[in-house]
């Protein structure tokens, strides 16, 4: 692997270019969110219609997430053949036809069905954004580009909530499930007609044969293994927030589907701001002078400290809005977390590397995300409810993360 990574200034159209690129991904991004972010949001309205258990709903989510990690190496890899701009196409259509199948689905194994098609198809977001920002952005103005893109993850999240129950409310909740159509073709033309190659001027020079290196390869890595267990270990608990959060704000607060619309866009919100700072944070970082490694896991530590708040979510004691500021704020360092960590593939491996890395990292948040789902639904039902001992663990996952992530790899550099 080279161990270099030159990349000219970049002036005049291909800036602009690239900063509108980056606004195509947060398009996409956001799509991406409230098709996951639908379920969720409907959990409560469908369960009680077709007599869901805490368990069914935990299966259901799992089958998104094995699907997930079926293809996330795959996708990852496709990427890396193919490019970008075909995978990233591919992709954004095979899940949106997936995420309005959900509106013809009438039992668990129907719904499982359509979240693992809808898992197959929504791998290839985060590698096809990743290496598009590592082929258009510096190193300097990668985490702040990624921060951009994820905050999308924000705002579809912060969408749904707005206009689901609304849909729901008036058509009822299978039309809920067709709300994207709509976006993912206008996304499929402004791609097509924008999206090309980088100029010369923002190619990184450390091209090399990485895309053709096998897996097995890359697992003997251990960068590689810095980045897998980071995802292993804090995947989950974004996972749990995005589609346990509104059966949280119900069976605690009693607040129906138009009720929970608020907090909801609070935590988001909140979310959204997180991600953009994170990204800054780091990139400030690098300007001033600071290392990659130091720039990055300074960055990463102080999500990982804010993140610590949401263990005291149980001891709220009923007040709504105080819940929701600690749940936020978790939300956000998550995000400021994942700005950063997204950044490690293309600061650790050169760039024909990086969808495959980001999808073996895919692959292990993904197999986590599918244990803990089902384990989260049976602990619900035989607690009845006792949501706080589920805070408490989400709250310590970043720092244990961290530790890992800076004993396996104390210094972050392509060699």
């Amino acid at each position: 692997m080279s161990t270099t990574a030159r990349t000219a200034p970049v002036t005049g159209r291909g800036l602009k270019l690239r900063w509108y690129i980056c606004g195509l991904l947060f398009f996409a991004t956001t799509v991406n969110y409230i098709d996951r972010q639908v379920l969720g949001l409907l959990k409560p309205v469908i369960s009680r219609e077709l007599h869901w258990t805490e368990a069914d709903f935990g299966w259901i989510i799992s089958a998104f997430q094995v699907a997930y990690a079926i293809m996330m190496p795959l996708a990852g890899r496709l990427v890396d053949w193919i490019g970008p701009k075909r995978g990233y196409a591919i992709a954004v259509i095979f899940w949106s036809l997936a995420a309005m199948s959900h509106s013809l689905a009438r039992s668990v194994v129907q719904f499982a069905t359509a979240r693992f098609a809808l898992g197959l198809g929504e791998s290839a977001n985060f590698p096809a954004a990743l290496r598009t920002v590592a082929d258009w952005f510096p190193q300097n103005e990668r985490a702040l580009a990624t921060g951009i893109f994820n905050s999308g993850t924000n705002i579809g999240a912060l969408v749904a909530p707005l206009a689901i129950p609304w849909i729901t409310v008036r058509f009822g909740w299978r039309p809920a499930f067709l709300f994207t159509s709509v976006l993912v073709l206008i996304w499929l033309v402004l791609w097509f007609t924008s999206y090309r190659h980088p100029p010369a001027a923002v190619v990184r020079a450390d091209s090399t044969a990485a895309s053709r290196l096998p897996y097995t390869s890359l697992l003997t890595e251990h960068r590689t293994w810095a980045y897998l267990l980071g995802k292993v270990l804090t995947d989950p608990v974004w996972w749990f927030y995005l589609y346990w959060l509104p059966g949280f704000l119900d069976k605690s607060y009693g607040l129906n589907l138009s009720a929970m619309g608020a907090p909801l866009v609070a935590v988001y919100l909140l979310a959204d701001v997180g991600s953009v700072s994170g990204g800054w944070l780091s990139s400030s970082l690098l300007k001033r002078g600071f290392t990659a490694n130091r720039a990055r896991k300074t960055a990463m530590l102080v999500c990982a400290v804010a993140v610590t708040g949401v263990m005291f979510v149980p001891f709220t004691k009923g007040n709504l809005w105080l819940a929701v500021a600690l749940i936020g704020l978790a939300a956000g360092a998550h995000q400021g977390w994942s700005a950063n960590l997204f950044t490690l593939p293309s600061d650790l491996f050169p760039q024909e590397a990086v969808g495959s890395v980001v999808g073996l990292g895919g692959l292990g948040g993904a197999i986590s995300g599918a244990l803990v789902a089902p384990m989260v639904g049976y602990w619900l039902d035989f607690s009845h409810d006792a949501y706080g001992p589920l805070f408490v663990v989400a709250g310590s996952m970043y720092l244990i993360a961290l530790g890992l992530i800076h004993l396996i790899v104390p210094k972050l550099e392509q060699r």
